[in-house]
């Protein structure tokens, strides 16, 4: 981006989202950082750092033509992440909030939209090694988040083509780090309470991705050639690990022991399916205590190439997994979170 260049930032008083946000502010004088998301707490600690924050529903198309008004780049990191809710919602985030982010782009002539989308658009169960962006996707998703993700990529395309809008797709894998709230900090809260059971044989390889890295690979996608409109990358820390080793290391680390009791994956699989059943049933708003797709995320191999991020993007993970770790694990034992 060259001088006096304004980027707007959705999804900015989430983790990713807040995160680019800062990073902008603190290290590009030469940009006018506009976050927008609709935590009004989160906005003011915003605000109170000299980020401009604008409290927008993203549903609403002429709050976000108000939003994205006078910027040279879109950042789209907002959207509803959870494995469990009602569809219409999952509808609205993801799908209707990103084709108002993209029409309002178009319309303000808008030259970059970066999307943040999910590799768990991938996801069948099934275990994979070194998915590439173009392999096929699953004929059904894994579930609405995805689902609704996956949509979500085809209409912030459909809706950019042809206009001054280059749009490129982002799938980082599993982001952690210190600030965050779901992923290192469900399993901790797991092992404090001594109720996670070792799933599977233990040897499930998974992705992850630190958010320094996962910032740094927004930021490269801002600068990348406008003739990669509608291209997708797949971004991780490129260092494929054992998720129950993470574990072992993580319970270490918070002073708890370390799951011993094996479950077999298939059998808490089909629990899991069964209390899903009877949810969606008798009591749709609540979420089950276990979920299948927890489970498998906990047993099945996923592991991304991100060869095209390096090659077309400059990606380079610059923190290694194993200090990624060991600041992530520093932070939840200081938070006793």
């Amino acid at each position: 981006m060259t001088a006096s260049q304004r980027i707007v930032v959705t999804g900015a008083t989430g983790f990713l989202g807040g995160a680019v946000a800062r990073r902008l502010h603190a290290t590009r004088p030469d940009v006018q950082v506009r976050a927008v998301g609709r935590d009004a707490a989160r906005g003011a600690a915003l605000t109170g750092e000299g980020i401009e924050f604008v409290r927008t529903d993203l549903c609403d198309a002429a709050a976000v033509r108000h939003a994205v008004d006078g910027a040279d780049a879109v950042i789209h990191a907002a959207a509803l992440s959870s494995p469990w809710g009602a569809r219409p919602a999952f509808v609205a985030a993801n799908i209707d909030a990103t084709e108002n982010i993209a029409r309002a782009c178009a319309h303000a002539g808008v030259s970059r939209l970066v999307h943040i989308s999910t590799p768990g658009i991938y996801h069948d169960g099934r275990p994979h090694l070194g998915i590439r962006e173009d392999d096929a996707l699953p004929a059904r998703a894994v579930n609405d988040y995805a689902d609704t993700k996956r949509i979500a990529e085809r209409r912030v395309l459909e809706l950019t083509d042809g206009t001054s809008v280059s749009t490129l797709i982002l799938r980082p894998r599993a982001i952690f780090g210190p600030g965050d709230s779901s992923l290192l900090p469900r399993i901790a809260e797991a092992l404090r309470r001594r109720r996670l059971p070792r799933i599977g044989d233990g040897r499930c390889t998974v992705d992850l991705t630190y958010i320094d890295n996962a910032v740094d690979a927004v930021l490269n996608a801002l600068e990348a050639p406008v003739m990669l409109h509608g291209r997708a990358y797949n971004i991780s820390n490129g260092e494929p690990a054992r998720i129950w080793d993470v574990i072992d290391r993580l319970a270490a680390a918070l002073g708890e022991p370390a799951p011993r009791r094996h479950v077999s994956a298939s059998l808490l699989g089909a629990v899991a399916s069964a209390l899903e059943r009877v949810h969606r049933i008798a009591m749709p708003q609540r979420e089950p205590a276990l979920l299948r797709y927890g489970v498998e995320l906990l047993s099945v191999d996923m592991t991304l190439d991100i060869s095209r991020a390096r090659s077309e993007l400059g990606y380079q993970p610059r923190v290694a997994l194993d200090d990624a770790l060991s600041r992530t694990f520093a932070a939840l034992v200081e938070q006793g979170t």
